[in-house]
């Protein structure tokens, strides 16, 4: 998220693990200097309005009480507005919701008047805001950055989503990883001539497993599927009201969709709250087999297995926290703006990471990274800009050197 919002490498922003685990090493900090300003502070220098919704995982965990210190939260990385919650995860039926800097208590229902959700709370919040925007201030562009709690964990979602994936996943993650593999050849996603990884011996064959474990199973990726396809549609009605008031043609859009890689955190047997891994906390499959019913509700911070993770990583080896192979780094990207953009539903295949995201925005909108800012300079933006890509699918790529690294691997 450091690198998202920087352009810079995430050692280079005290982002080589997240502040919960930073340390007094360079790199490692979990604070981002203020040598590293972020493209909403660039924007807010030339009028922007800048909004935050969801996540906010980037103020320093000893700084996160209602008492701050408050100068690395999100005004201070540039956002006039945050509405959204502080840390890694929240419960999305009843999260720790943040309003700027003030602690609030999240409303019983949403605005339709159904049953309250965190994303669907957000989505309306930034659809106000982005009205309100163009409606007290329409020469004002706007950013808005749109961070989900989806799809980490815990994977919490309404009931009647969950029932639209009923049964859809029992034949397990060996056929599901294999199907998604024929699909996205099909698809042009992967070249025709990919091979498939292999799934490690460490992580279960699916018809290896008892019929009590794959029932649970099953319906873990069944809440997962639900969460995603929520989230999807919540994010459809974003784009929707861009439509409806009249922003799609000029408004850029970077939608990335993933959890630094799929998340193994749910261990080989799945969580039903996600707290006990981080405890040393077993899990019975009796206690999961009774609260089968109840996953994906309040009644459960739960959390899916990691073979599940592994076949949503498809083609690659690995899984999020895993920095040496492309599951563990990659998340899918789609970019639209239909002013500049002409090419519609294209694949573009030239190399690029996170951090590339910041620079496409400036040269998008004519702005030069400044030296200096606040009176501070500024360490070089390390990210290369995506917009050579946008009309020319065959152009050489511009990013011809990368590393990862996440504790040590």
């Amino acid at each position: 998220r450091a690198a998202l919002l920087t352009g810079r490498n995430h050692h280079s922003v005290g982002s080589g693990v997240i502040g919960e685990a930073g340390t007094g090493f360079p790199g490692y900090s979990g604070i981002i200097p203020d040598s590293a300003g972020t493209v909403a502070e660039i924007l807010r220098e030339y009028g922007y309005m800048n909004a935050w919704f969801g996540k906010n995982h980037n103020v320093p965990d000893w700084e996160t009480s209602p008492v701050g210190p408050f100068d690395r939260w999100a005004d201070q990385l540039g956002f006039d507005y945050l509405y959204g919650f502080v840390g890694g995860d929240t419960d999305q039926w009843h999260p720790a919701l943040v309003e700027n800097k003030k602690r609030i208590e999240a409303p019983k229902t949403n605005e339709d008047g159904s049953p309250y959700h965190f994303t669907t709370d957000i989505t309306d919040q930034a659809i106000r805001t982005m009205r309100a925007a163009k409606a007290i201030a329409p020469q004002r562009p706007f950013f808005v950055y749109f961070a989900t709690g989806a799809t980490h964990a815990p994977h919490q979602v309404p009931e009647d989503w969950i029932a639209k994936f009923k049964g859809k996943f029992d034949s397990g993650w060996d056929v599901y990883r294999q199907e998604t593999f024929e699909r996205q050849k099909k698809m042009g996603i992967i070249p025709a001539n990919t091979k498939l990884t292999a799934r490690p011996n460490s992580l279960p064959a699916w018809d290896s497993l008892p019929a009590a474990e794959r029932k649970v199973y099953a319906r873990m990726m069944e809440v997962f599927a639900a969460f995603t396809a929520h989230t999807d549609h919540e994010i459809g009605r974003l784009l929707d009201t861009l439509d409806e008031m009249g922003q799609t043609e000029n408004t850029i859009v970077i939608y990335m969709a993933g959890d630094n890689g799929s998340s193994a955190e749910g261990g080989l047997n799945g969580l039903l709250n996600e707290m006990t891994f981080f405890n040393g906390i077993p899990e019975p499959l009796e206690a999961k087999l009774k609260a089968i019913d109840t996953l994906g509700s309040d009644k459960n911070y739960n959390h899916f297995p990691a073979a599940w993770a592994h076949a949503m990583d498809t083609p690659f080896q690995w899984t999020k926290q895993i920095a040496s192979h492309f599951g563990g780094t990659r998340n899918g990207l789609a970019i639209s703006w239909p002013k500049k953009i002409k090419a519609k539903g294209e694949i573009r295949n030239q190399f690029h990471h996170v951090i590339d995201l910041a620079p496409t925005l400036l040269e998008a909108v004519g702005i030069e990274a400044p030296a200096q800012l606040n009176g501070i300079a500024q360490k070089p933006i390390e990210g290369i800009s995506m917009a050579y890509t946008f009309d020319d699918a065959k152009a050489k790529d511009r990013r011809t050197t990368q590393y990862f690294e996440m504790v040590g691997n």
